[in-house]
């Protein structure tokens, strides 16, 4: 099994919704963001995944979040932009991308801070 994985960020502001503390006012992260494929063999060349390629797709999701009011952003104008949903999300639409390899998409982790982050995997 081979595990390959791209970063990419963006800057971006959120509230959160319904939340008691200083997140429920307007506020700035440099999100980063990791896309991880597990892939069970190589191909041809003796690669699990192209690098450039990941991490094209990654940038065109992460593209429309990028110096923009996430509240106002679908899908987060109708869901909490938290870094869980920010997470799902980017997966969701990464899996899209993908096409044929959307079964080798693993997880994708969200840091909203160095030392906070978190992690989806369906």
């Amino acid at each position: 099994m081979y595990e390959l994985s791209v970063e990419d960020d963006f800057d971006a502001a959120h509230y959160l919704r319904g939340y008691t503390g200083k997140c429920e006012r307007l506020h700035g992260h440099r999100f980063r963001v990791q896309a991880t494929l597990r892939i069970q063999h190589l191909n041809e060349i003796g690669l699990a995944y192209d690098f450039t390629v990941l991490k094209k797709h990654l940038k065109d999701v992460l593209s429309r979040f990028d110096h923009n009011p996430l509240n106002d952003t679908p899908p987060f104008d109708e869901m909490n932009p938290s870094s869980e949903n920010v997470a799902r999300t980017v997966y969701d639409e990464l899996k899209d991308l993908l096409g044929g390899e959307s079964r080798a998409l693993y997880s994708v982790t969200v840091w909203e801070s160095p030392g906070s982050q978190v992690t989806y995997i369906p």
